[in-house]
């Protein structure tokens, strides 16, 4: 497996932000080990892809790693050459390590080193040794329904040994944001406090919302005589039904805004707000009075609505 995050995601050094965030999205949706039971090194490329993620979601380790200064892992690139130097040895577990991000801390790869030559001597001399160690993190996914994420819920997950662990989903939650539950991943070494669970959200797509940073977009169909007289409507908002007010004259694709019926996030003062674009929708079948009148309406009045437009085709 390539240490290059750029590699490992499929991404040039050019890519933006949001490149790199829709990477991670695809790859974890269509990666995580427990859609390929029988693939022994999908576990390996998860932790990767993960471990990817982390260093270039952040601007500061990005551009450490673009400037040479750390490695894909996020290990000090002086430090790298000496974990080289033990590449042949049976004690090299800086080499074969996975699942360490950006922010890895010294200690848990030199606990990984010590605890490989533990298994080695057929046993754990962490406490012999007077070192302790944290665990290792340990990572799932979770898929949550689309106003669960918006709005906040709490949801249980069955561990692969069969325990089960409660979930807190924050309000405001983005689709494949990672939540970290402190203590809940792997047992320390040498009596070390446990590592976390580092859990990543899915966010289902909605029938009706969609989301854009913190606004919330909703297409809302009206009838032709609300366009033409405009009206008092009512709308589905991600917190229930509130009125909107259509302006008379509404053409399909205008677009109002409900300030502050968005999403709210903890730390923020304001909340997103909802966009509504409007859509004209006929009856189904349109009754003879209807049509009747559309039909004297058109022979005294000569409105056309792509005269701009072929305009712009003469040459």
């Amino acid at each position: 497996m390539p240490n290059d995050p750029y590699e490992i995601l499929g991404l040039t050094k050019s890519a933006n932000a949001d490149e790199i965030k829709k990477a991670y999205r695809k790859l974890v949706r269509t990666s995580h080990p427990d859609l390929h039971p029988d693939d022994a090194d999908a576990e390996m490329r998860f932790k990767a892809i993960a471990s990817a993620y982390d260093l270039l979601k952040d601007p500061e380790t990005r551009a450490r790693f673009d400037a040479g200064e750390i490695d894909g892992l996020g290990a000090e690139r002086p430090q790298r050459q000496y974990y080289r130097d033990f590449a042949d040895t049976a004690d090299n577990a800086y080499h074969h390590r996975q699942g360490f991000g950006g922010n890895a801390d010294p200690a848990d790869i030199f606990a990984e080193i010590l605890r490989n030559r533990g298994r080695a001597r057929g046993g754990d001399d962490f406490a012999e040794r007077g070192f302790q160690a944290a665990g290792p993190d340990a990572r799932y996914t979770l898929e949550v329904p689309f106003l669960d994420a918006a709005r906040g819920a709490e949801t249980r997950i069955t561990l692969p040994d069969g325990r089960s662990l409660a979930v807190k989903i924050p309000r405001g939650t983005e689709d494949g944001q990672t939540l970290r539950l402190r203590g809940k991943g792997g047992p320390g070494y040498g009596g070390g406090p446990s590592g976390d669970a580092l859990i990543t959200v899915l966010v289902k797509p909605h029938a009706m919302f969609r989301r854009e940073g913190d606004d919330i977009l909703l297409t809302l169909p009206i009838t032709i005589d609300e366009a033409v007289l405009g009206g008092k409507v009512t709308t589905p908002t991600i917190d229930g039904p509130v009125g909107l007010t259509v302006p008379p004259g509404a053409s399909s694709g205008l677009v109002l805004r409900l300030r502050g019926r968005g999403i709210e996030r903890a730390g923020k003062k304001t909340k997103g707000d909802q966009k509504v674009e409007l859509k004209v929708v006929l009856p189904p079948t349109p009754d003879d009075s209807l049509r009747d009148f559309m039909t004297e309406w058109r022979k005294t009045h000569a409105f056309d609505p792509r005269a701009d437009l072929l305009k712009g085709t003469v040459a």
